[in-house]
């Protein structure tokens, strides 16, 4: 009997390959860049299941050329790349990896924010350019990160363990999300919840933690910044189109805010040129998620997801579980 072909549009880490071997024909592509669109449109003709990044886009262009793909296993929690209603036309089942990233994003987060509010990033380049003549009392001042107010916005898995880690910096934590958590939870992270204006006049840092929708889609908008205290910071390790990304460079280009961090971007991998020289703002290449441990259990579970269907049983994160209420 043969085995369901699968194409792996990266070649992932050893023990994800040795899974998806052991169980399937599979197709890796191995270049270090994305495949090209084309390229994808070709090999996954006659594929059985798809095992996809973020920059590959599962829609109908796809779908309609891949005949035989009856899963679409996308090694993120973010599923912006996928059609979700495409997919359940086409009776293709889409699955993502939540769960598996929460602390190491949330991680990211607070590397962001502790660096841009005390400067770590200038202070580096400064030493590496041979420039520091000494100690003095006023070279980089930066903020305080202790004893201030966190506001998060997006209060799911991974907004809470950034709250979870406020906790050691006596923090004040205001949180704004589309579903109030229950007071249970509110006394466990010591987080309010409060209307979105409020959190960005209140907050010290406003840390970002929504999916990528529609509603979403520049949510931090140039009348969002105006809100924003001039001392505050802005951190993004969501999705970069939540941010209007020229509103923002504008802003700290004028000081209207104090700093940003930022792993993800609006156009990745473009990066907005007005960004690059900026001082106050600290740059990373959509790391939030960037440990071995964390990326070998993403893999891992888009992996079992894909064992599953082809067992016969629903996989743990359908993203459509109405194609299994059919059966």
């Amino acid at each position: 009997m043969s085995r369901p072909k699968i194409l792996v549009t990266h070649p992932l880490f050893a023990g994800v390959r040795d899974l998806l071997d052991s169980r399937f024909e599979t197709e890796y592509w191995k270049a270090p860049q994305p495949m090209p669109r084309p390229e994808l449109l070709e090999r996954v003709t006659g594929k059985d299941g798809l095992v996809c990044l973020l920059s590959d886009k599962i829609n109908d262009e796809l779908l309609g050329r891949a005949t035989k793909l009856r899963i679409a296993a996308t090694v993120s929690v973010g599923y912006d790349n996928i059609d979700v209603p495409a997919c359940t036309r086409h009776n293709v089942t889409a699955t993502n990896t939540p769960g598996v990233l929460d602390d190491t994003t949330a991680d990211l987060a607070w590397a962001l924010l502790m660096a841009v509010a005390r400067r770590v990033v200038e202070g580096d380049a400064m030493i590496r350019a041979g420039k520091w003549t000494g100690w003095e009392i006023d070279q980089f001042m930066g903020g305080d990160v202790w004893g201030k107010t966190l506001g998060i916005i997006g209060f799911g898995r991974i907004g809470q363990e950034v709250a979870r880690r406020a906790a050691g910096f006596k923090m004040r934590i205001l949180y704004n999300s589309r579903n109030r958590v229950t007071l249970e939870k509110e006394k466990e992270f010591h987080a309010a919840f409060v209307d979105r204006d409020t959190l960005l006049r209140e907050s010290d840092f406003v840390s970002l933690h929504v999916p990528l929708t529609p509603e979403t889609r520049h949510l931090i908008d140039r009348q969002a910044i105006a809100k924003m205290k001039p001392t505050a910071y802005l951190i993004n390790t969501t999705r970069g189109p939540v941010v209007d990304e020229a509103a923002l460079a504008e802003a700290l280009a004028a000081r209207q805010i104090a700093g940003a961090g930022l792993d993800v971007f609006e156009r990745e991998p473009v990066v907005l040129p007005a960004l690059l020289p900026m001082s106050n703002v600290v740059l990373t290449p959509h790391i939030g998620s960037g440990s071995i441990e964390t990326r070998t259990n993403m893999g891992l579970r888009a992996a079992k997801n894909v064992v599953a269907f082809f067992d016969g049983l629903r996989p743990p994160d359908a993203l459509n579980p109405e194609l299994f209420e059919k059966r």
